[in-house]
């Protein structure tokens, strides 16, 4: 399990230059500092002159009453302003709706090697967009052996020890219309939301080793409509050697789940014999699970309906609907 520690804001600057359409009002000399909080802060207190609770350590944003308030202001409460501002140890500022900053913000911030950063996008969009990308970069990240396919929308994670089976697995389901995410390293990051996402390795992405015929390239061989790049993880797959000796779960009442960088996901424990059509089992296992999405969980409505029936057994209340049976003889 990992999680960044930083990044600078040249970093920042080159991954979001075209997606937030920034454009740089200092010099690049600001770009060697440090982003190490994914939230932001919008310092209209600080500016005020309130700084006992300022979180100067985060990307500052100076929106449209920022700006307004410092209009407000006589040029020599400007400077004030500012300077008490700009004393703290600030990453970078970002000013949206493309505002103009007095001269002097920019002079000084220039002189203090803090980036100042400019946006046409409104306050709202860009701490929406900006948020996505702090949020991913400061995320936890572990790697796992296993494969993630997206079936019907639900993306499975398919583990098990070496060789029992999981890339097989994952290349039927793409060859009966579904989407290989990553095979045999799973990258699983853990967003603010706890949502866990896995995507394939830089290197080895859309590629599966089959052992025999040797390494693949499903891009290639199965069409765009084959792979996704990345996608929600919502259950696990686990493949297990079948053994008579251990008594597996019949009914889906007893619930499994495995827990991911503190995020619990369902876990559904499968057993392999000969002649068991894994690729089948996945589907049903998606499609029950989108089932249990729309708030409809069967193996609860047969236990509620097991009960309801044994109670009108003891009740002496016959079944209206067999009797409807008696003369079928198919």
């Amino acid at each position: 399990m990992t999680q960044i520690e930083y990044i600078t804001v040249r970093e920042f600057y080159n991954d979001n230059k075209s997606r937030l359409k920034l454009s740089l009002l200092t010099s690049e000399n600001g770009f060697s500092r440090r982003i190490t909080k994914s939230d932001t802060h919008r310092p209209g207190l600080a500016l005020a002159g309130f700084v006992e609770l300022f979180t100067y350590d985060r990307v500052q944003v100076l929106g449209n009453t920022e700006i307004r308030y410092l209009r407000t202001l006589s040029e020599e409460k400007i400077i004030e302003s500012i300077k008490r501002f700009i004393e703290f140890e600030i990453p970078c500022i970002i000013v949206t709706n493309d505002n103009k900053l007095p001269p002097y913000f920019i002079q000084v911030a220039t002189r203090r090697y803090i980036s100042i950063l400019s946006t046409p996008l409104t306050t709202t969009n860009l701490i929406h967009l900006m948020g996505d990308y702090l949020d991913l970069k400061f995320a936890l990240v572990t790697s796992i052996h296993a494969s993630l396919v997206d079936v019907y929308g639900v993306g499975l994670l398919v583990t098990g020890r070496s060789g029992i089976g999981k890339s097989e697995v994952a290349l039927d389901l793409v060859e009966r219309g579904h989407r290989l995410v990553a095979d045999d390293v799973v990258v699983i990051t853990r967003t603010a939301d706890d949502v866990l996402t896995g995507k394939g390795t830089d290197l080895y992405e859309h590629h599966i080793e089959l052992r025999g015929v040797g390494i693949i390239d499903v891009k290639k061989i199965f069409g765009i409509r084959g792979v996704r790049i990345r996608k929600r993880i919502e259950a696990e797959i686990h493949l297990v050697d079948w053994d008579s000796k251990t008594t597996y779960d019949r009914t889906g009442l007893d619930q499994s789940n495995v827990t991911i960088l503190g995020v619990t996901i369902p876990q559904i424990i499968l057993p392999i014999n000969p002649g068991k059509n894994m690729t089948v089992i996945c589907e049903t296992i998606a499609m029950n699970q989108l089932l249990k999405l729309y708030g409809f969980d069967t193996a609860k409505e047969f236990n509620r309906r097991l009960k309801e029936h044994i109670k009108h057994k003891k009740i002496g209340k016959a079944d209206p609907k067999a009797k409807s049976f008696l003369k079928d003889f198919e």
